[in-house]
């Protein structure tokens, strides 16, 4: 009885993280979909980030989601320790026995890659959100003149242009992001019990193909500032 409960709990915890991680994967496609009107794609493309930015940070309804992103971070975040030591524990037992493990890089180094973006997220709130909130003192450079929304776009390019290091970071983050998400994408469809031989094959091709789109989309933004800075 032990067992089966101890089973149970475990499914419904990777339950949760898989639920939590797709609420994230869609996140980030609407993310950057907005971040990359930092690029000069469109004439008006600093006005487009603006109105995005004033929509998407004074929006009541996009404020709850706000609300429901940062929960789905941190329950995604425990989740994901939880279940990583319990498959650690799971591993040393059949290591016992099989004396080898056959899972893919991805999965082997899943919470190296989230601790990795976690960091990098910390970092990033610092200079974005809680600069916003007053909690932080404003980047050195950057015009906080205009309302918190609406000053998004030159800080960003303010970061991506004079600091270098923040710039490589951000890059290296993406690639780690890369990683995370490849193994992340079929790993919540095949928890959420979406796993087929017929289909499988295609969810890992789209799975790979989501985390290069989103981790190049994303490091094409400081790399074009780096270079034209």
């Amino acid at each position: 009885m032990k067992k089966k409960g101890f089973y149970w709990a475990s499914i419904t915890e990777k339950t949760v993280l898989a639920i939590a991680g797709l609420f994230l994967i869609l996140f980030l496609l609407v993310h950057l979909g907005i971040n990359l009107f930092l690029l000069p794609i469109a004439e008006n493309h600093q006005e487009i980030f603006k109105e995005a930015a004033h929509f998407m940070g004074t929006n009541p309804v996009v404020k709850v989601f706000e609300v429901i992103l940062m929960a789905a971070f941190i329950i995604h975040i425990v989740m994901g320790i939880v279940v990583q030591v319990q498959n650690w524990k799971a591993r040393g037992k059949r290591y016992a026995v099989y004396g080898k493990s056959y899972s893919s890089f991805g999965s082997r180094f899943m919470i190296h890659t989230g601790i990795a973006i976690f960091l990098f997220l910390i970092l990033h709130f610092i200079n974005f959100y809680f600069i916003r909130l007053g909690i932080t003192e404003p980047i050195a450079g950057a015009d906080v003149t205009a309302p918190a929304e609406e000053h998004f776009n030159e800080l960003a390019i303010y970061l991506f242009s004079n600091e270098v290091l923040y710039s490589v970071l951000y890059i290296v983050a993406f690639g780690f992001l890369a990683v995370h998400l490849n193994h992340a994408f079929q790993s919540a469809f095949q928890t959420l019990g979406l796993n087929h031989p017929k289909y499988t094959p295609t969810i890992k091709k789209i799975g790979t193909i989501y985390a290069i789109v989103v981790s190049v989309g994303f490091t094409i933004i400081p790399l074009y500032y780096l270079i034209t800075g």
